[in-house]
């Protein structure tokens, strides 16, 4: 599972021709992997708006269509953005936080990915206070948040970033396709 701030789209997606595209992956995120075989419908040829690099650099992990079923993404804002967002505690609501923690400690997900900055916003809302403000462990380059005897949630660097955080982003996609790869 990947934690993400938001779900960002380009402005006016609904007009876009990828709009349909969008809406199938919506209904059916595993089917649209497999038929399309992009886990998202940003990597389309017909999309060049905003997440692109996101979803490329998510790519870099390598995983295929037949783990599609194994991968979601899920964000702390309960609704889509456009553009950059400086969120704040204030424009996340209660309700989807209480349903993000539920899922996080009870859920299926062996292996949780979150952000640095994912992962302070969550701190600042007092929900997720199981979740270490600094890494207790590292696994290669992934710092490890929260660990029980069913899964682990890793601190790792948001997929946009660009840059001087090449290497350590590549560092940390290999770690994550070892860390799947090995089963642990």
């Amino acid at each position: 599972m990947f934690v993400g701030l938001d779900a960002n789209y380009e402005a006016e997606i609904e007009r876009k021709p990828i709009f349909v595209r969008l809406r199938e992956y919506h209904e059916d995120g595993v089917s649209f992997w497999r038929k399309y075989r992009v886990h998202h419908p940003f990597l389309l040829p017909q999309y060049s708006g905003d997440g692109q690099f996101y979803h490329r650099s998510f790519s870099r992990i390598g995983f295929g269509s037949e783990q599609a079923h194994c991968v979601s993404f899920i964000e702390l804002l309960h609704v889509p953005t456009v553009g950059r967002s400086k969120l704040e505690v204030a424009d996340l609501k209660a309700q989807h936080l209480a349903m993000l923690n539920e899922i996080f400690l009870g859920g299926a997900a062996k292996h949780i990915f979150i952000p640095r900055g994912v992962a302070r916003l969550m701190h600042a809302t007092k929900v997720f206070g199981w979740l270490s403000k600094s890494p207790t462990e590292y696994v290669g380059p992934l710092g490890v948040l929260y660990r029980d005897e069913s899964k682990a949630v890793y601190s790792h660097l948001h997929f946009s970033v660009y840059g001087k955080f090449e290497e350590r982003k590549a560092n940390e996609a290999v770690a994550i396709r070892e860390l799947i790869a090995r089963g642990s």
